[in-house]
């Protein structure tokens, strides 16, 4: 008899061969034809000075962008090569999550890494979802979402679940790390006293959950994965988490709030922190949206011109820039810039390995557009 991992796998093979093949997707396959792949990227000691476990590299690729985050659809070709890149270029830590398109992510991701040996790579995943088939996808923001419904569960039993069915989409054996998902008051779904309520469900039931099974060996480590500063510091409270997912929350443009709070409560604790949309979703690359949505602060255009001015004057850009600036505290364990397009992972490599002058962080303060506590 098959297993139901043997038989996603087989379908994941099957599916990036036809995905590769041009006669039949009418695609380049450029991402079988570019070379051999590169050593890991930004390699580093998997544990912080607090002895706690943190991903082995300082980069990594962010999974929202190839499930159609902000409405941009991406064909199963194009994030094959955008996959296939970001290994040959170096990249050896990924995220994703059973929200990103509804498992589109997770299958895709699957596709790249099902067949790899688990040891040459490390993968975080997420929970707070549980997906059921549906005729079809409910309205998200999503561009081509896969044809699930949703709902949230943080309960033990629902975390447990979670995570058996996010190896059955990837097809691998194991995962390394489990983030609880958009737990959050800035959780669009959560009205009244929803977000109280499934903090209350998960102090009680994922936390001491994703526990035990880091104690069983079945995750490595776990955290809150979330866009807000309070549930972050709600966990480091309530629970003993290892390292956090602080999307939007560490960038050129906002930072101080995690200077003041974020960072000195999980130091405090050993915990480390994974950059998450270092960009602003695109804003600090030049799009013109800013953490998922087309609202865009007042002031921040004119912020942004400032500081690619500056950054160009330096010999650099500010993506680039930005990179390097959400990197640089020692409690960031890594940055996970999401890419759409099979150039970008080895654009953001070759950003990170790049050496940028002491100058442009001294013209950044100098002009007050980051904070002066800032690590550089």
């Amino acid at each position: 008899m098959v297993s139901r991992r043997d038989f996603i796998g087989a379908t994941a093979t099957s599916a990036a061969v036809i995905a590769s093949a041009p006669a039949l997707m009418g695609g380049s396959g450029k991402a079988f034809a570019q070379g051999q792949k590169s050593a890991p990227a930004l390699k580093q000691s998997n544990k912080t000075k607090g002895g706690k476990w943190r991903p082995s590299y300082r980069l990594g690729q962010g999974g929202a962008p190839l499930a159609g985050s902000s409405g941009i659809r991406v064909t199963d070709q194009v994030a094959l090569e955008t996959l296939e890149n970001a290994w040959n270029a170096g990249m050896r830590y990924y995220d994703t999550s059973p929200w990103y398109g509804l498992g589109l992510s997770e299958r895709r991701f699957g596709m790249e890494l099902h067949r790899k040996p688990k040891s040459d790579y490390e993968i975080s995943t997420k929970i707070g979802r549980i997906l059921t088939a549906a005729p079809e996808a409910p309205k998200t923001a999503w561009a081509d979402p896969d044809s699930f419904d949703y709902r949230y569960d943080y309960s033990a039993e629902a975390t447990r679940r979670s995570v058996e069915d996010s190896l059955q989409r990837l097809g691998v054996s194991s995962i390394d790390v489990a983030f609880i998902h958009d737990l959050s008051p800035d959780n669009p779904d959560f009205s009244g006293s929803d977000y109280e309520d499934y903090m209350k469900q998960a102090i009680k039931g994922a936390m001491p959950e994703l526990t035990k099974m880091r104690e069983e060996g079945m995750i490595k480590a776990w955290g809150m994965g979330v866009n807000t500063l309070d549930p972050i510091l709600r966990c480091n409270e309530a629970a003993d988490a290892d390292l956090h997912l602080a999307a939007c929350q560490y960038t050129l443009m906002d930072h101080e709030e995690s200077l003041a709070k974020l960072f000195p409560s999980c130091d405090e604790r050993g915990i480390s922190i994974v950059v998450g949309s270092p960009l602003n979703n695109g804003f600090l690359a030049g799009f013109d949206r800013y953490n998922y949505s087309g609202n865009i602060p007042d002031g921040f255009k004119e912020k942004r011109a400032r500081m690619e001015a500056i950054a160009k004057s330096h010999g650099t850009d500010l993506r680039t820039a930005a990179l390097h600036f959400c990197g640089a505290p020692e409690t960031v364990s890594s940055v996970i810039p999401g890419a759409n397009k099979p150039n970008q992972p080895a654009e953001n490599v070759k950003s990170m390995k790049k050496e940028l002058p002491v100058d442009l962080w001294a013209e950044l303060k100098s002009e007050k557009l980051i904070a002066e506590n800032a690590p550089v």
